[in-house]
């Protein structure tokens, strides 16, 4: 299943997003904040996956705004600002696939959906921070969802 999409990967440990890779995205690693940037500014991407890393995500979001980002992260140990750059937040403690998931969403439902502007949504300016008990669960851009396991 072929998506002919390329995502930029910022993680220290990119091996643990390999599951994007046998989904038929075309992964750009880099390891950390600035080779992420360079890699970025050097190629065309259609998104991102991001650890933390302070600054990183708004960096990228003032050169291209509707480049979708998602960030993989501890959520219970980010300052409420370091979500305002991003579309969609997966927490370390859920299963690989939800980054999939998200990574999804965020490049074919939400495109799809033309929400910027629409009545009734929410920008990821608006993105809302998870509580602690949000175990399989996750936020879409103000949306929130969860699954069963």
């Amino acid at each position: 299943m072929g998506t002919n999409k390329t995502l930029l990967c910022i993680h220290r440990d990119p091996a643990q997003l390999r599951l994007l890779q046998e989904n038929g995205y075309e992964l750009v690693t880099a390891t950390n904040g600035d080779h992420g940037l360079r890699l970025f500014k050097s190629r065309h991407v259609d998104g991102i996956v991001l650890e933390y890393h302070p600054g990183i995500a708004a960096e990228i979001k003032q050169v291209s705004p509707k480049l979708p980002i998602v960030m993989w992260a501890d959520h219970t140990q980010l300052p409420d600002c370091a979500l305002k750059s991003v579309d969609a937040l997966v927490s370390t403690s859920d299963p690989p696939h939800f980054v999939w998931a998200a990574v999804h969403f965020v490049l074919n439902v939400k495109q799809s959906r033309h929400y910027e502007g629409m009545p009734g949504t929410q920008t990821s300016s608006h993105l809302r921070r998870p509580g602690r008990s949000s175990k399989g669960t996750g936020t879409f851009a103000g949306q929130g969802f969860s699954t069963s396991h």
